[in-house]
């Protein structure tokens, strides 16, 4: 927490951006203690902030030790809750996003030819790269094409070590 309130508040203040009128950390008592003094740390003083606690939805200040208890029914509470959830929403879709991209990343895409499109079927029709590998020419042609066929046997004729 400490580490990213750091480097977006130190480059909006480097960059000379706009401090927004309320932070809001998604955290109770602990979380928003080290995201003051980070601020503190970077001269940025009586600045809005609050915390907001998942389990109780309680909101938590500044200087007040309790925590404070807003309705339930509150359209104030209802409005910081969406904001925190679209944050979460945010953050996963990100990382499913890198994840993704980290683990899609096969043999296959360094054969010339052959596309992210093309490297899935494979995979589909193959089980793995080592399905593909092991596959006839005549079978990949079925789902790739002959002359794609031959670019991967080619490729991994060239890549195994000769017996």
């Amino acid at each position: 927490m400490r580490e990213v309130f750091e480097r977006r508040y130190k480059r909006l203040l480097d960059e000379n951006g706009i401090i927004p009128d309320l932070i809001m950390v998604d955290g109770g008592k602990g979380q928003l203690s080290s995201a003051l003094d980070v601020l503190d740390k970077l001269g940025i003083r009586n600045q809005p902030i609050v915390g907001l606690a998942k389990r109780l939805e309680e909101v938590f200040v500044p200087g007040v030790s309790e925590a404070q208890s807003i309705p339930k029914t509150s359209s104030g509470l209802r409005l910081l809750q969406r904001i925190r959830d679209e944050a979460h929403r945010f953050a996963i879709t990100y990382h499913r996003t890198v994840r993704s991209k980290r683990t899609l990343q096969t043999e296959l895409d360094l054969i010339k030819g052959i596309g992210k499109k093309r490297a899935k079927e494979l995979l589909e029709a193959f089980g793995s790269v080592q399905g593909v590998k092991f596959a006839t020419e005549e079978q990949l042609a079925e789902i790739v094409g002959q002359k794609v066929a031959e670019k991967i046997k080619s490729y991994f004729d060239e890549s195994s070590p000769a017996a």
